[in-house]
């Protein structure tokens, strides 16, 4: 893809208004197939009650929604996996983020939104006093997140079981990133 063909991508932060379209994004078929193996899936992390997640959202938990041209295009959460509070990670070091994120609309797969998405979410991850690497926890079966995150630096540690998810964890170290100009 030419780089003058890429959309620019801005980042704000997700409201109450966006709950709704992310409950939306929920049901779409690549959404549904990066958050779980399970082929009855019919909609995606377990149907997210969204006004409650957005409004429950703490500092050590947020949600981040990405926009091409003020359409909202993608979406971001980005925790401290060491202090939140459902302990997902269950016991990991101090001074990491994890991030997961998705693409809403299908038209926007393929076309440099998710990558220009992670590049500035690193960047704010690592301005942060203290955060010295980043994990990230693609279903293992997700090859095409594997090589997405690669490309991004981020390097596989293990295969582990979250609850009934079968996942690659994947850690990018501050010190091998390369931040954007």
């Amino acid at each position: 893809m030419a780089l003058s063909s890429i959309p620019s991508v801005s980042l704000r932060a997700a409201t109450l208004m966006d709950a709704a379209l992310l409950a939306e994004w929920d049901r779409q078929p690549h959404v549904i197939a990066c958050s779980s193996d399970d082929p009855e899936t019919e909609v995606a992390f377990g149907g997210i009650e969204w006004a409650e997640e957005i409004t429950d959202s703490a500092h050590d938990s947020h949600y981040v929604i990405a926009e091409v041209d003020s359409q909202p295009v993608g979406v971001m959460q980005v925790c401290d996996p060491h202090t939140e509070p459902t302990h997902y990670w269950g016991e990991i070091e101090p001074g990491l983020r994890a991030i997961d994120i998705w693409i809403g609309p299908p038209e926007w797969l393929d076309r440099g939104v998710g990558t220009q998405m992670m590049r500035q979410m690193i960047d704010r991850c690592f301005a942060e006093a203290g955060v010295t690497a980043i994990v990230i926890d693609p279903l293992n079966t997700n090859v095409r997140a594997h090589r997405f995150y690669r490309r991004l630096g981020f390097r596989v540690i293990e295969r582990r079981m979250f609850e009934d998810d079968d996942c690659l964890v994947m850690r990018l170290e501050k010190t091998d990133w390369i931040p954007a100009k």
